[in-house]
């Protein structure tokens, strides 16, 4: 095509056809731009498809980083639910002073109440990566991307949250660090001592039942209610609705 335009250039050059020559030689100009244009197209569309399939390998593994995420917070909001049960439990043994529980009782209110931390751990590492290495936006749903932004900062809320409530499940086992009241009962009672840790039960235990008598500890077990319930209304609750939109979200994503 362009040999047989270059012999027409040539030809009306010789007869000395300006005009015409300058048509030609525009039209020559014009299909250079098209082949151009085309091939950025072609080089676009593939530089778009090579996009999309990473976004899809991306959908696919958010969406099972935040199905266990899903699954970890729900099992956690039963966790504080439990721990924040069992210290209603013990106030209301404190409410019955004329009714003293069992020291056992006792001791495995105790143990089930603070014996274990509260820490959300949400699977993020692609999140994070993705974040780190600027691949977020080759999320195409900006609502989603909005989503997943924000949901570092949600989880940094919660973090902050989780400390004081374990700063105040502090204040109630510092008071098992003095010569009034005895860990050891708790862990002999509970059979931690024996099945965890190895330790044959003590002949003689030491009571936490005048703990039941002390405001102070009653004080600190209603501030750890209270927080314990904050932590699951304010956060874990408005953090699964935000997670099973950008689950959702995802999902309409994903190209099956």
């Amino acid at each position: 095509m362009f040999r047989f335009i270059r012999g027409i250039r040539r030809k009306l050059l010789a007869e000395q056809k300006f005009s015409r020559y300058l048509l030609y030689a525009i039209g020559e100009i014009i299909l250079v731009v098209v082949g151009i244009l085309i091939a950025l197209a072609i080089d676009n569309y593939n530089d778009n498809r090579i996009i999309r399939n990473k976004e899809q390998t991306y959908l696919h593994g958010l969406k099972n980083e935040f199905e266990t995420s899903k699954w970890k917070l729900e099992e956690l909001i039963q966790v504080n639910k439990q721990k924040y049960e069992n210290a209603r439990l013990i106030v209301e043994l404190i409410d019955h002073p004329d009714s003293p529980p069992a020291e056992q009782q006792f001791s495995e209110l105790l143990f089930n109440t603070f014996a274990f931390d509260i820490h959300f751990n949400p699977n993020n590492s692609l999140l994070n990566e993705m974040i780190n290495s600027g691949s977020l936006k080759d999320i195409s749903n900006p609502e989603l991307r909005k989503q997943l932004t924000t949901w570092i900062a949600t989880i940094e809320d919660i973090t902050q949250q989780e400390d004081d409530q374990q700063g105040q499940q502090e204040k109630v086992l510092n008071m098992f660090r003095t010569d009034d009241n005895s860990i050891r009962t708790v862990i002999d009672l509970t059979g931690v001592g024996q099945n965890e840790i190895g330790l044959s039960p003590k002949n003689s235990q030491i009571s936490n039942l005048s703990l039941l008598k002390s405001i102070t500890f009653e004080n600190n077990i209603l501030i750890f209610i209270l927080s314990s319930q904050a932590t699951e209304k304010a956060h874990y609750q408005p953090l699964m609705e935000d997670l099973i939109t950008i689950l959702e979200l995802i999902k309409l994503e994903i190209k099956e």
